[in-house]
């Protein structure tokens, strides 16, 4: 598909990251934008402000004068504007059939994993950004630096966060892939690790000659990857933390001497450039994530020729958190509130050990809110696993998102399963909340973790520390 200046676009789910940041590309591009979701939000209210039309539910009618529907990967074909745009003969997309033709055009950066892409692509972009190389790009939640979760630049780069669920990434077409891990998620689009795996090949076969992978050296599966492109005249770039390893292999980037300031950023080496780097960010998954954006933005070639001694260190230094990734939404007589998108395994213990790099001597407690029965399900023994580093754990009921309940696949079930010394079963918002009220005691850090509406808790209890104060 191609799309024509003057078409009017509708979107099926407008209310979601991906889709609304694609209209909002759309919108800055000057076509005529319209879409609907169950409930609007921020993002829908900044489409509608800057000039795309809202519909708050879903009706046959909101389709009239459209040329093509874009809908996300939970609409069904039932759905009643998909039905009535095949009745009037609009094409119907989903993500993956328009994304190259959205960036059709551009040199492509496009970050992937199950963790950490929405803050290596954010950290891209503001690299870039702050060079003057002005990228388009497409991030996974609101920019700290841009307000937005998308943007049209006039640089030839387009940064794109490639979302592996329902393979979406498949449709992309880059320049320079970056894949930061690879552990299995979305079992209800991959049954098994080995199809994850091999969904992740493809995207890295996508590269065309010359085209670069950058990933990190430790995680076994991206290593393997990066191995099959010895002889595909594509070249991996590796990234890694380490005080001890002799790196003969290049080109590798490796950071060293890693330390948590009192300010909750993190300070380090990178051992390439010889070089010392302030991130306002806490945690080594972080530093990882720093890595990653450093070796994109430097095989890009964008900085070549720069007048700086050094354009990273300051843009790094000046990097503003993504939405919902660490955000610190409240801090009330020493105990601080915060809101993370940790939906796995893998980014649950990432963000329960940034916190205690964050608030060393504080009491951590955890808030976690399970996403969807077919991950708990699949993944359900790593999630027993995952809250060591708290030292306490409340576990909310399940959000089922897009899924119906599956027999005995329960908040229940997990909780029994966890060897903690406190870990509970907190059914709803409320349980939570009344369970922080009676039990936390400052100097505490609260971490919400939750892909779905679980920061609501944090909202109900920093009111409720606030009420105490008065």
């Amino acid at each position: 598909m191609k799309f024509t200046p003057g078409q009017h676009i509708h979107f099926v789910g407008i209310g979601g990251s991906g889709l609304s940041a694609i209209a909002r590309i759309l919108v800055e591009r000057g076509y005529k934008v319209s879409g609907s979701d169950r409930s609007t939000n921020d993002l829908t209210d900044a489409l509608a402000r800057d000039g795309a039309t809202i519909y708050h539910g879903h009706d046959a009618a909101h389709i009239a004068g459209a040329d093509l529907l874009i809908i996300t990967s939970a609409v069904k074909d039932d759905h009643v504007e998909v039905a009535a745009a095949k009745a009037a003969g609009i094409p119907v997309y989903k993500r993956q059939d328009i994304m190259a033709p959205l960036m059709e055009g551009h040199n492509v950066i496009a970050v992937a994993g199950t963790k950490g892409k929405t803050t290596t692509t954010a950290m891209i972009v503001h690299i870039l950004r702050e060079v003057g190389a002005d990228p388009s790009y497409i991030v996974g939640g609101v920019m700290g630096n841009t307000g937005t979760n998308a943007g049209v630049g006039k640089g030839e780069w387009f940064v794109v966060e490639a979302d592996e669920y329902d393979n979406m990434f498949l449709g992309l077409r880059p320049n320079i892939a970056v894949i930061t891990n690879i552990e299995w998620d979305h079992p209800d689009c991959f049954p098994t690790r080995e199809a994850m795996i091999e969904s992740f090949r493809q995207f890295v076969d996508l590269l065309p000659v010359g085209g670069v992978l950058v990933t990190w050296l430790d995680d076994p599966a991206c290593a393997e990857l990066a191995r099959n492109l010895i002889h595909s005249r594509r070249l991996p770039w590796y990234y890694h933390i380490s005080d001890d390893r002799d790196f003969m292999k290049n080109p590798v980037i490796v950071a060293k001497q890693i330390q948590s300031e009192s300010d909750g950023s993190t300070t380090f080496r990178v051992h390439s450039r010889n070089a010392d780097f302030r991130l306002p960010l806490s945690g080594h998954h972080n530093v990882l994530n720093a890595l990653a954006a450093y070796a994109a933005v430097e095989v890009s070639g964008v900085i070549q020729g720069f007048q700086r001694e050094d354009p990273y260190a300051p843009a790094l230094a000046t990097f503003k958190a993504t939405a919902r990734r660490f955000d610190l939404r409240a801090e009330v007589n020493h105990i601080a509130i915060i809101d993370d998108y940790a939906h796995n395994p893998m980014s649950i213990k990432a963000v329960l050990e940034a916190a205690r790099m964050r608030y060393p001597g504080r009491a951590i407690w955890a808030v976690w809110q399970p996403h969807t029965y077919s991950r708990t399900q699949a993944l359900f023994t790593e999630f027993t696993q995952s809250f060591a580093g708290a030292d306490h754990v409340l576990i909310t009921d399940i959000y089922a998102a897009r899924e119906a309940p599956i027999p005995g696949v329960t908040a229940e079930s997990v909780v029994s399963a966890i060897t903690h010394p406190d870990v509970r079963h907190t059914p709803t918002f409320a349980d939570a909340v009344a369970a922080l009220q009676t039990g936390v005691q400052a100097p505490a850090a609260v971490v919400i973790m939750s892909a779905g509406d679980a920061p609501q808790i944090g909202i109900d209890y920093a009111a409720w520390l606030r009420e105490q104060q008065e």
